[in-house]
């Protein structure tokens, strides 16, 4: 397609001049916390952990670099919700439902505030989102999600078809559902670099290109052994002897290997537009800014960067055997930049000049899962199924909350205390997911209607989504 002919093979966020540089380790040291992952809850365990103590001495390894997993792929939404979504946290937790909420409000101001306090240039709007109907089901389905999102103290207003048009224009939109206080868009890899800088300033000592390839109980610690990860580091190599440590891989093989059972590695795949003209900007009306999804078990996100490029992603999610993935996958490309003029037909000739793709950390249930290792000394939050730009804090909270030892509200909830349905192993678990997948799509395809495989799941509070 021309219009990715000159589509660079980067993420757009990371693209950037601004990225902090941190060395890898080379030789041996201490920690009283070590931190494995550079992503959003890693860099928020760092930050708490060390405003709660400033003496506890703090090290946070990455792989890579800083934000180069899905805390710098993802599209730049932020969600109150800890449950991916107000229906799903129903379905699981519904005695909980109110103290989730409550959780999730408070995480999101708690964010917002830091932000406002550290002067992190993040471009955090919290303007909501509004979910489009793209087909005729979706009408129905979102007139209902208006009345449950308001019986819980929402502020929610369903839009009928002129009335969605006049806020965001595309012939494909029969409907929608406006929120409004319960998230919003960022810039997520200024936010990750943001928080490291605090980290830093904090005392927290910081390694990139610093794999973990051991770990193991030695005595009254956790010895790790790293090594680095490209040509400029593999000579270097250490050995950490933490007293506690927190993993925060998220889509990434953790070191502790049991944990693989419980995260699927989705891929999912994004675009980013050129600048838009102001003409092209005011096709779309969009006065709000806010982002938008589709109804549908296939969905697309998108918003607008505060330069005016359009963010599309989303609809495949893939599933590649052995959890393994690509960065550039082409036919989703295409397929992405094909629905994207479907939606916008006012936006012809506009080129992308983004590609990219990445792992979501997907759960059974949808939702993060944790728990402790090795005699309480490890602990992990993992599973965020891709809204963890907001719960990553929460889920770094608990991790802390875990290797303390202590009872607070967020350790009380089911949540927490218990795990999800793991995933079956390969070869099993790849012809699954290709099954659920296809049940998806038929779904879809006749008017939401879930078939037999879809329900049995659904008993089970099993499924699989992006």
């Amino acid at each position: 397609m021309k219009a990715l002919k000159d589509a660079a093979p980067r993420v757009f966020w990371t693209d950037r001049p601004g990225a902090p540089a941190y060395h890898p380790l080379d030789g041996r040291t201490t920690a009283d916390l070590l931190i494995v992952g550079g992503g959003f809850t890693g860099l928020w365990a760092a930050v708490l952990a060390k405003e709660e103590n400033p003496s506890c001495d703090v090290v946070l390894v990455e792989a890579h670099s800083i934000a180069h997993g899905g805390t710098g792929r993802n599209g730049g939404f932020i969600s109150d919700s800890l449950t991916h979504g107000l229906s799903q946290g129903l379905k699981l937790w519904p005695g909980e439902m109110d103290t989730l909420l409550a959780l999730g409000r408070e995480n999101l101001a708690a964010i917002a505030a830091f932000v406002e306090a550290h002067g992190i240039d993040a471009d955090l709007r919290l303007v909501g989102k509004t979910t489009v109907a793209v087909a005729a089901h979706h009408v129905a389905e979102l007139k209902e999600a208006e009345k449950l999102y308001r019986e819980h103290g929402e502020d929610a207003v369903f839009l009928g078809l002129d009335e969605m048009r006049a806020d965001v224009d595309s012939p494909t939109y029969l409907g929608g559902l406006r929120l409004r206080g319960t998230g919003g868009i960022l810039d997520p890899a200024k936010l990750a670099w943001g928080l490291v800088r605090v980290a830093e300033k904090l005392g927290v000592r910081v390694y990139e290109n610093t794999a973990v390839t051991g770990m193991e109980r030695s005595g009254a610690v956790v010895r790790v052994t790293t090594g680095g990860r490209n040509s400029t580091t593999a000579g270097a190599s250490g050995v950490i002897d933490a007293s506690q440590m927190l993993l925060a891989t998220n889509a990434y093989p953790p070191p502790l290997r049991r944990l693989n059972n419980f995260v699927l590695p989705v891929w999912d795949y994004v675009l980013a537009t050129e600048p838009l003209s102001e003409a092209q900007r005011d096709s779309l009306r969009w006065a709000e800014g806010q982002g938008l999804t589709d109804a549908g078990n296939q969905f697309h996100y998108y918003r607008l960067t505060a330069d005016n490029r359009v963010v599309w992603g989303g609809y495949d999610a893939i599933y590649n055997f052995g959890g393994t993935g690509t960065e550039q996958r082409d036919a989703t490309h295409e397929v992405l930049a094909r629905h994207f003029f479907e939606t916008f037909p006012q936006l012809d000739g506009v080129r992308f000049t983004h590609k990219w793709g990445g792992a979501i950390d997907s759960t059974s249930r949808f939702t993060p899962f944790f728990g402790t290792a090795m005699g309480g000394r490890v602990a992990y939050a993992l599973g965020y199924t891709g809204l963890g730009v907001g719960a990553s804090r929460f889920g770094a909270q608990i991790g802390l909350d875990l290797l303390a030892r202590r009872t607070t509200r967020r350790t009380e909830l089911k949540m927490v205390r218990r795990l999800p349905v793991p995933f079956p192993p390969e070869p099993l678990r790849w012809p699954v997911v290709e099954v659920t997948r296809r049940a998806l799509a038929r779904a879809d395809e006749n008017g939401g209607r879930r078939g037999p495989w879809l329900r049995l799941l659904d008993r089970f509070g099993v499924g699989f989504d992006s």
